[in-house]
């Protein structure tokens, strides 16, 4: 039976809860990972926190950051999931749960406007907890705004700015160093060639209907898992936060 793994950025959970709601009756996910939640757990609408069918957990504050992970009982069966958060999480900006196959992350990256530097601490840490699954030899599926494009094909021509926050040197050498841990880019690997399967898009002059955009928003897993991605979707196209929801199939 397939297994379908989704992240979405949503920029606002009660913005966007019929949105899930609708995304997740129509996708089904058996896991979802979503970022930005922008809201403490008391103030995310009932309608998502008590969904029928699914395990949830949700890491929040209000007005910035916060991340959540919902994980479908019925293809997990058996006792809850324990939700943990690495020592480093700040900001109510990740969250983990470990599964048969493997354990799950929902993370959101600082994007680096405000305190670049702790941005790039963050990413540093990112970079260490893949580096203790790999020693342990123990999957790892990590989703989420990682907020780099990794690559200048990530980038639309038009939105290249060398130097940028996002597109920077430094921020792609410890994407390079994350992908070092033994795991792999599920999208860009499926499309190793596809110049404009962004997630991302500025807010302003329809470049989302033009499609110019960024990729920053990634499914990245161990090998074992990776080499089992049947196909990784970018829907630019579902609901109206700035990203678009990013769903995985693996053949599992």
């Amino acid at each position: 039976m397939p297994l379908t793994i989704a992240t979405w950025n949503v920029n606002g959970i009660r913005a966007r809860q019929e949105q899930v709601q609708a995304f997740l009756e129509r996708e089904q996910p058996d896991v979802l990972c979503l970022q930005e939640l922008k809201a403490v757990p008391e103030q995310i609408p009932i309608g998502v926190t008590e969904l029928e069918g699914y395990w949830s957990y949700w890491h929040g504050e209000k007005g910035y950051s916060g991340v959540a992970l919902l994980i479908r009982q019925a293809r997990f069966p058996g006792s809850a999931p324990v939700f943990v958060h690495p020592n480093f999480d700040f900001e109510h900006r990740i969250v983990m749960a470990e599964l048969p196959m493997g354990s799950v992350v929902s993370v959101y990256v600082p994007n680096g406007g405000k305190d670049f530097d702790a941005k790039i601490r963050f990413l540093r840490s990112l970079v260490s907890l893949a580096a203790e699954y790999r020693a342990a030899r123990r999957p790892l599926i990590l989703c989420g705004d990682l907020n780099v494009a990794h690559r200048n094909i990530d980038v639309h021509a038009k939105e290249l700015k060398p130097g940028a926050i996002g597109q920077r040197d430094d921020e792609r050498a410890l994407f390079d160093d994350l992908l070092s841990q033994d795991l792999a880019d599920v999208q860009r690997g499926l499309h190793p060639d596809t110049p404009d399967i962004y997630t991302w898009w500025p807010p302003w002059r329809q470049m989302r209907q033009r499609n110019i955009g960024w990729r920053i928003d990634y499914l990245l897993a161990s090998p074992m898992l990776a080499d089992q991605a049947v196909t990784c979707v970018a829907h630019r196209e579902v609901g109206t936060s700035d990203h678009g929801p990013v769903v995985a199939t693996f053949n599992l």
